[in-house]
């Protein structure tokens, strides 16, 4: 999804605002309508654009030259938030987008936070640890002014760990002598002041939004009581009951997972290990190669592998070596691969109208940032299917981020079991506030109901700030 796109979706929902006669009923006529398009400007605006050239000298003494970025979207909410990504390729667009997608993220979730994003277009492992490490202090060098506790929060994103964000706090210390720094990053190291959890927050995360729709919601459901008629909200809903059906009974559900990195192996062990259901692990996939099992993956095995070679085994010899059964496929077979959930936690725009008429998950989950593309997002909704989507899927990272920042300040750590137990609760509660009113309101998609109630905080905090005329 392209920032046209996500600008496009933010106009269209604005303008369905507009027309509920019961919101901010204290602005009607002319008045109203300057409002509302202020509105718009504001929200499909980003604040501030930064871009720089971190020059860095490698271990053969040549100098590279790395477009750098930090994008600031919208603060109305809170202090700027979002991840930094190291991915070859990243550029000012994207960036961008994901900002924007922050700031929905943030609203839609309750946070004290406004929307941000950083990207450095290198490929990490063509980089040794030392050239990593004069990266990620050359940044903090260059967007200084820009970042801090109470400014701009990084946390780490595709490409950049807890090692990062160690080295980039060492360099804001340095920088910001005698001021409070360890609320300048989240996603650190626990002995630099991190969450426990933090890591595996998003996989969590992504794992539970899905489980609480089917087991939580559409499991006490009655479809006569949400009077549901032929359509979309039918289908969807019988697609959650079956779901259920094969969780209550223990019959395997066959579940894929596209990245198996932080968020998408958090994920599939999540759901190898679920007490909740019977899942089959049948197909994980990086950027090498897709892993395919009819009747289910041993993700502990492939878990391990991983954890030493930090990708998967693409080869008959490396399956032998993880002591793996599965079919070697290609990276994107994934994609079309029969299954009947599907959790994205790769890159952006895996779904296209390419491939989307070929999906045959019913279930698919946002663990990546925008992996699904707008058209497709359309064509699958109309066919029934369930997208659960990134800014409500994806949360569970920047919830704990929270909590990290918090302690920070207040010098006192959260238990893991107390990071996760909140993490959990927020997530929950961010359900309840979108699926009941979707379903029983037949609003037009998951993801436009989502927009809708972040939208509705972010315009009213603008409105109340006086920023709209």
């Amino acid at each position: 999804m392209s920032i046209k796109d996500t600008q496009n979706k933010i106009e269209a929902i604005m303008d369905q605002l507009y027309k509920e006669e019961e919101f901010l009923t204290e602005e009607k006529g002319k008045s109203r309508q300057k409002v509302f398009d202020s509105g718009k400007e504001v929200l499909t605006t980003t604040d501030k654009i930064i871009k720089s050239y971190i020059r860095v000298p490698k271990d053969n003494r040549e100098i590279v030259r790395i477009p750098a970025y930090r994008i600031q979207h919208n603060n109305i909410a809170g202090f700027y938030k979002g991840g930094i990504r190291f991915s070859q390729g990243v550029n000012e667009e994207e960036v961008e987008n994901l900002a924007v997608l922050m700031t929905l993220k943030n609203a839609l979730h309750g946070l004290p936070y406004g929307g941000a994003k950083g990207g450095v277009d290198i490929n990490p492992k063509d980089f040794s640890p030392r050239e990593l490490n004069m990266v990620s202090r050359k940044y903090v060098q260059r967007f200084a002014p820009d970042i801090g506790p109470t400014r701009d929060i990084p946390a780490p994103d595709m490409g950049t760990d807890e090692r990062v964000m160690d080295w980039m706090i060492g360099e804001y210390k340095t920088i910001h002598p005698g001021q409070n720094y360890l609320g300048a990053f989240t996603g650190k190291s626990i002995e630099n002041g991190g969450a426990f959890g933090r890591r595996e927050a998003t996989g969590k995360g992504v794992y539970h939004t899905y489980l609480w729709l089917v087991n939580e919601w559409a499991g006490k459901q009655q479809e006569e009581e949400l009077k549901l008629e032929d359509g979309v909200h039918r289908k969807q809903f019988n697609v959650l009951k079956r779901i259920y059906e094969q969780h209550k009974n223990r019959q395997p559900v066959r579940l894929a997972v596209q990245g198996f990195g932080n968020v998408g192996g958090v994920a599939a062990y999540m759901a190898y290990h679920c007490r909740h259901s019977a899942h089959h692990v049948v197909a994980v996939s990086d950027h090498l190669v897709t892993l395919y099992n009819k009747n289910g993956l041993d993700i502990d095995r492939l878990l391990a592998y991983h954890r030493q070679h930090h990708q998967l085994p693409a080869t008959e010899e490396e399956l032998l070596e993880a002591e793996v059964e599965a079919a070697l496929l290609n990276r994107d077979d994934i994609l079309t691969l029969d299954m009947d959930v599907f959790i994205l936690a790769a890159i952006e725009d895996q779904i296209t109208e390419k491939n989307m008429k070929e999906v045959k998950a019913d279930i698919l989950v946002e663990g990546a940032n925008a992996p699904i593309t707008s058209e497709a997002d359309s064509y699958l909704h109309e066919a029934g299917k369930v997208v659960i989507p990134d800014i409500l899927a994806n949360a569970g990272g920047v919830l704990v981020s929270y909590l990290e920042w918090k302690q920070d300040r207040i010098t006192k750590f959260y238990t893991e079991d107390e990071v996760l137990i909140e993490m959990y609760d927020q997530m929950s509660k961010s359900c309840e506030k979108v699926f009941p009113d979707y379903f029983n309101d037949r609003l037009p998609g998951i993801r436009n109901t989502c927009y809708l109630k972040a939208l509705k905080q972010l315009f009213l905090l603008l409105y109340k700030h006086g920023k709209l005329y």
